[in-house]
C-alpha cells in the first residue's frame, strides 16, 4: 500500500446560513484504502461527500485529489474521481452496453479506447451476461453494479461510494461487498454509510462524523486493540457472591447477569490469573473466562449518542 495520499482533506468547514454542518474535519486517503465514512442522519457525512466529490463548494478548508487541488484545478480533480451517489445515476430506458458508452463519452475517454473501458468495467463488475438488456428490467443488485461501473469506467484513482447496498437482499449485499474489496486493491474508495456491518466486512479504516467533527479514526484491526474494554465474563459452577469476586486482586466492580454469568469490571491490572487462582483455591469451578470487547457498534452509539450538539457558530 502507497504512502502517497490519494485525497488530502485539510480543515474542511462549510456552513449554512448560521448551521456549521461540517466543521474542521481533516483526513487523507492512500491507494489500497477503503475508508468507511460513518455518521448518523444530520451528520455532516453527505455534506462532506459533495464538497469531496467538486458537488458543493466548501466555507473553507483544502482538498487535494491525487495531488490535484479540487478547488484550483476542479476539472483536472474530478478525473481521477469516481461517484456513485446514493441512487445510482443509471438510465432505464438504455442497455447496459449503452449506458457505459454514454458514460465513457461523458469523462472523455478516446473513442478508439471506448470499447476496452466498457469491456473492463463490465468485467470488473460482473455484468457480461446483462450488456445488452435494459437497465430498467435489471433486478437492484444488477443497477447498482451498473452505478459502480460507470464510476470506474474511466479508471479513476478515488471511487466515492454513497451507500451502495441499500435495499439489496442478502446474496446481493454479499456481491458488492465483494467488489467492493476487489477495487480497493486499485484504487482508494470512500465509502459513505451508516450501516455498521458493511464497515466491517469491507473497510481496513473506520472514521466516525459527529455533528460536523470527526469524533473517531483508526484502522479496523487497530479499534480492536485501541478499544478493547476493560472487563470479562466469567461463569462459574459454584458461583461465589458478589463480595467474595470483588475481593479479588485487580477486580474493581461486579456486575451479576442472566444465567448465572458474571461481568468483572477493572481497571489497569487484568485479574484473570488472580481469578483463576482464587476460584481454584475455593472451589468455585470456574468454567469460563472471556475477555470482552466493545464492538463497533457500541463504540459507534457511545460517540455519537453521548456528546452533546456543537454550539452553531456566526459564519
Amino acid at each position: 500500500m502507497s504512502n502517497t495520499p490519494l485525497v488530502q482533506v485539510e480543515h474542511l468547514t462549510r456552513y449554512y446560513s448560521q448551521t456549521r454542518a461540517v466543521n474542521d474535519v481533516s483526513f487523507n486517503l492512500a491507494r489500497g484504502e477503503v475508508l468507511g465514512f460513518l455518521g448518523p442522519n444530520g451528520a455532516g457525512k453527505s455534506t462532506s461527500m459533495q464538497i469531496i466529490t467538486g458537488n458543493l463548494a466548501p466555507s473553507a478548508g483544502q482538498i487535494s485529489i491525487d495531488g490535484v487541488d479540487l478547488l484550483d484545478q476542479p476539472k483536472q480533480a474530478k478525473q481521477a474521481i469516481g461517484y456513485l451517489p446514493e441512487q445510482p445515476p443509471v438510465y432505464r430506458e438504455l442497455t447496459v452496453d449503452e449506458y457505459l458508452q454514454y458514460c465513457a463519452r461523458l469523462n472523455r475517454i478516446p473513442r478508439s479506447r471506448i470499447g476496452a473501458a466498457v469491456a473492463t468495467a463490465k468485467d470488473r463488475c460482473g455484468l457480461g451476461d446483462v450488456a445488452r438488456r435494459l437497465i430498467g428490467n435489471l433486478s437492484k443488485g444488477y443497477q447498482q453494479r451498473a452505478g459502480i461501473a460507470q464510476a470506474i469506467i474511466h479508471n479513476p484513482a478515488v471511487v466515492i461510494l454513497d451507500e451502495p447496498t441499500v435495499g439489496l437482499d442478502p446474496i446481493q449485499i454479499l456481491e458488492i461487498r465483494a467488489l467492493i474489496s476487489e477495487l480497493g486493491k486499485e484504487h482508494g474508495i470512500i465509502l459513505s454509510t451508516h450501516i455498521l456491518p458493511e464497515v466491517q466486512a469491507t473497510c481496513n479504516r473506520v472514521q466516525i462524523i459527529h455533528h460536523g467533527r470527526l469524533v473517531f479514526s483508526d484502522s479496523t484491526s487497530g479499534m480492536a486493540h485501541r478499544h478493547a474494554t476493560t472487563s470479562l465474563i466469567a461463569v462459574f459452577n459454584n458461583a461465589p457472591d458478589v463480595d467474595s469476586l470483588s475481593q479479588v486482586n485487580g477486580v474493581e466492580r461486579v456486575e451479576p447477569l442472566e444465567d448465572g454469568h458474571m461481568r468483572i469490571h477493572y481497571s489497569d491490572t487484568d485479574p484473570a490469573e488472580a481469578l483463576v487462582e482464587q476460584a481454584a483455591t475455593q472451589q468455585w469451578r470456574l468454567c469460563e473466562l472471556t475477555p470482552e470487547r466493545r464492538t463497533l457498534e457500541q463504540i459507534f452509539i457511545e460517540l455519537t449518542c453521548s456528546e452533546a450538539p456543537l454550539h452553531e457558530d456566526a459564519a
